[in-house]
């Protein structure tokens, strides 16, 4: 921690002598975005500055310590050190804070994507089972939650379902979600009564602003169709289901749930937006591409974050180690017992690597 917080303090003073440069001051644009890093990292240096300032009253103290002999005045040297080693303390955690929160997005809205993987109509069964679980936490949070999407299996499962979810806080708190969560149970479509492994993926989206994603409308191609329901069956007798394709990318986003074309379009472009911003950030850095790839996967069976197991009532995260013997309560929504290991495993790891 302490390592970072020393090249954090040095591109501060890097970024004050930028500031104070004839030719940073003569560019409007320039100066800005300097002047914004430096005032985003001020409150750290203050404090970080002062931790530091307060080590070398402890080391000063101690010395005393050391070469005082008479007894009463030790204990009052020893006092004086135990009251600045407790301000020292106060210290670092505000600092141990303040870097968790840098790594904290400042989102408004998430999309949460749940897809059946490997496995069929079991997989489309348990990604019900998984939406079901979502929910019920949502609304223990009381998140205000909205269909977008919706694709239907013909046993009444989950081949895919798109939820926004409104709330500055859903993000922060589910995005370690995001990967092959595998199931281990008995179908029931299973005479034999052998358990069957299949996969669901999760994605968990921020939604950007609509200033940060600009879309160009002739680069989308936008097909009409009438909705429909399992098996093929029609729900609507107009064409108000809307598939747009973004040319460029190749990304296609589907949304049938409303009456309206109007709204499906909507609600497309506004996924649209949220998928184009997550590919353009994985573009931008290579790692954030690899670590979704890893965490996401394909679906197969042999990839996974997290393993339910229904004849053993076990759950288990592979990326921690964590075993719960509590699986139904865990679908039932109560899954902080999950989350919050995740939440201090990861920023302990983003302390570490800055």
């Amino acid at each position: 921690m302490f390592e970072r917080l020393e090249k954090i303090e040095a591109r501060y003073d890097e970024l004050e002598a930028e500031l104070a440069r004839p030719e940073t001051l003569a560019n409007m644009d320039v100066y800005k975005k300097v002047a914004k890093e430096h005032n985003d990292l001020k409150d750290m240096v203050v404090i970080y500055k002062k931790w530091k300032e307060k080590k070398e009253e402890i080391d000063r103290t101690l010395a005393m310590l050391e070469k005082e002999k008479d007894e009463d005045m030790r204990v009052l040297i020893k006092e004086e050190a135990s009251r600045l080693s407790q301000e020292q303390s106060l210290l670092e955690t505000h600092l141990r804070n303040i870097l968790l929160n840098m790594h904290e997005e400042q989102v408004k809205s998430m999309f949460l994507e749940i897809r059946a993987g490997a496995g069929g109509e079991e997989a489309a069964l348990f990604a019900r089972d998984l939406y079901a679980m979502y929910m019920k936490f949502a609304e223990k949070k009381r998140w205000k939650t909205e269909l977008m999407s919706t694709s239907l299996s013909d046993l009444g499962g989950i081949k895919e379902i798109i939820v926004l979810i409104d709330s500055k806080d859903a993000y922060n708190l589910l995005k370690y979600e995001s990967g092959v969560h595998r199931v281990q149970r008995v179908p029931v479509t299973e005479a034999q009564g052998r358990i069957h492994t299949s996969t669901v993926t999760v994605a968990v989206l921020p939604e950007p602003e609509d200033l940060e994603i600009d879309i160009n409308p002739e680069e989308l191609r936008i097909d009409v169709f009438r909705s429909s329901g399992p098996g093929g069956q029609h729900v609507n007798t107009t064409d108000s289901a809307v598939r747009i394709t973004h040319i460029p990318t190749g990304i296609v986003v589907t949304c049938q749930d409303e009456k309206s074309q109007h709204k499906n379009k909507a609600k497309a472009i506004r996924v649209l937006r949220a998928r184009l911003k997550e590919k353009m950030e994985q573009e931008k850095e290579q790692e954030i591409s690899q670590e979704r790839r890893k965490q996401v996967g394909t679906g197969d069976r042999s990839e996974r974050i997290r393993t339910y197991n229904f004849p053993q009532g076990r759950v288990t995260d592979h990326r921690i180690g964590l075993t719960l013997y509590k699986l139904q309560n865990i679908l039932d929504g109560n899954i902080e017992d999950i989350l919050d290991p995740l939440i201090a495993h990861f920023q302990s790891e983003a302390l570490k690597t800055g």
